[in-house]
């Protein structure tokens, strides 16, 4: 692989990998146009967004809690949040204009389940 960075404005510099290094970033990087790899990458993808989510709107990493234990229960209550505000946007009978997503659909399907056991 050839790469050019300017590092502090001293000019240009030249990246090679090692010719095994750069026969593995090929091989990784043809594996990745192939549908098992998407399919495989489309769970973390979604893993992926609901930690950005909590991160970005729910201020994951910004703790207002010294120590450990604390600062568990402060993640375990924003998961726990993160997911109800989840469920109430994907309740019976909302138009929704985007496509469902997988925890989209596992929501419809647990809320059929329950109306349909009559709980």
């Amino acid at each position: 692989m050839l790469r050019w960075d300017d590092v502090d404005g001293k000019g240009r510099h030249i990246l090679l990998l090692p010719q095994p290094l750069q026969e593995i970033q090929n091989r990784v990087r043809r594996d990745q146009q192939t549908r098992p790899w998407r399919e495989r990458y489309a769970l973390r993808a979604g893993c992926e967004a609901t930690v950005s989510e909590t991160v970005h709107a729910h201020g994951l990493r910004h703790c207002r809690y010294r120590g450990t234990a604390k600062t568990h229960v402060q993640h375990v209550l924003t998961a726990a949040g993160t997911n109800i505000i989840r469920l109430r946007q994907h309740q019976p009978g909302k138009n929704r204009t985007s496509p469902a997503i997988r925890f989209t659909r596992l929501c419809r399907q647990t809320i059929d389940r329950t109306q349909a056991d009559g709980r």
